[in-house]
């Protein structure tokens, strides 16, 4: 197994199409998993420019040609799991794109298998 075959995040098909939509009405997007506060511990989507990324922000990788984003700190705490991106009925976080489509995202995880991890690369 090597890195190219890990992937920290990935998105379900229902996810993409609606990244897909999203990019064709906004433009390029970014993800940012929510810490909590005021939309829970969701996935956030954004047109890109408008979240701005800090330095203690971790790219996870890309999902439907997304950028993903978590902060260190929450990262610390995840970095052994996998997300899983995808949406479900519902209303969306107040800031996200998707708010308003009766659809929100929503993060899924499983733990990493021990030769999975060791295929990881240091973030």
């Amino acid at each position: 197994m090597n890195d190219a075959t890990v992937k920290r995040v990935l998105a379900t098909d229902a996810a993409l199409t609606l990244i897909d939509t999203l990019r064709a009405d906004h433009g390029p997007i970014l993800f940012h998993q929510s810490g909590g506060c005021c939309d829970g511990s969701s996935p956030m989507c954004y047109p890109q420019g408008e979240f701005l990324i800090g330095d203690s922000d971790v790219r996870m990788g890309e999902i439907g040609g997304a950028p993903f984003y978590m902060s260190r700190p929450q990262f610390e705490y995840w970095k052994h799991t996998q997300l899983i991106i995808d949406v479900v009925p519902g209303r969306g976080g107040m800031f996200s794109l998707e708010n308003g489509r009766d659809v929100r995202f929503l993060t899924r995880s499983r733990l990493f298998t021990e030769e999975e991890e060791a295929a990881l690369p240091v973030l």
